[in-house]
């Protein structure tokens, strides 16, 4: 379905990437959002190349050589909140959704491919997450502890035979 290298699943506004507009990217959400301004002279634009949800991914198996994977880090905010516009929400069962999004995620991974997860424990510790996944992380940043250490990265690789 689609010839590029590396998946987003699940971009929100692209906060962190230095290009928005990586040709090498498919950036995908389950939303889409207008530019809006949530603060005087702050805006937010949600435009994925494909919406869908991270736990139905539309690819075929074995499709990336790198994915990013940041969900929804938030089971508490407003339902008009920027918190909920920026971050997105997990609702219902998180645990399972969580767990069918790193498992999609490794389903359309290319053999030997890294995923990068990212996850801000504001709400919901690191520990309670991890276990959650058929996998421990290769490395990343766990353990750092602080104030503004609260979001976490950490690499994945699938093997061979997955």
């Amino acid at each position: 379905m689609t010839e590029k290298k590396i998946l987003d699943a699940c971009c929100g506004s692209k906060m962190f990437w230095f290009d928005k507009d990586n040709a090498d990217v498919e950036f995908c959400d389950i939303r889409r959002l207008d530019r809006t301004e949530y603060y005087p002279g702050r805006y937010i634009e949600i435009n994925p190349d494909t919406v869908c949800d991270f736990t139905n991914l539309p690819f075929d198996d074995n499709s990336f050589y790198l994915i990013v994977f940041d969900p929804p880090h938030l089971t508490q905010c407003g339902d008009k909140s920027i918190l909920k516009i920026k971050y997105g929400k997990l609702e219902g069962d998180w645990k399972t959704t969580l767990k069918r999004g790193f498992n999609e995620c490794m389903r359309v991974l290319k053999p030997n491919g890294v995923l990068v997860f990212k996850w801000s424990e504001v709400q919901i510790p690191l520990s309670k997450i991890l276990p959650l996944f058929d996998q421990a992380p290769l490395f990343g940043n766990k353990g750092q502890r602080g104030k503004y250490n609260k979001t976490h990265w950490m690499c994945f690789m699938k093997g061979e035979q997955e």
